[in-house]
């Protein structure tokens, strides 16, 4: 059986990204915009998912729509926060001092 793709999808009516596998909705990422920095207070994975690195692909896909839209980010989620000094690569996106 193929494995299914996780997907990540911003629902900015709900002020949040949801990820789905096989169209299951598992997880979601709060934010809300203020100016152009986006804070992200709360992520959530379905414990039945737990373990599979599900909380990782719903922060990078979140990070990744929010760098092709010039935002900065504020990590008031500490799995934000700890995913973000694990991966240089989105350093940058983080809100200056």
């Amino acid at each position: 059986m193929p494995e299914v793709k996780p997907e990540v999808k911003d629902v900015p009516a709900e002020s949040r990204f949801e990820i789905y596998v096989g169209g299951d909705r598992v997880g979601l990422l709060d934010y809300y915009v203020t100016g152009s920095t986006i804070t992200m207070p709360h992520t959530e994975i379905d414990p039945a998912y737990g373990g599979q690195g599900l909380g990782g692909e719903l922060v990078k896909g979140a990070l990744d729509d929010i760098r092709s839209r010039g935002l900065a980010v504020r990590p008031a989620c500490s799995f934000v926060r700890h995913y973000i000094e694990g991966h240089p690569e989105y350093r940058s996106l983080l809100e200056g001092p």
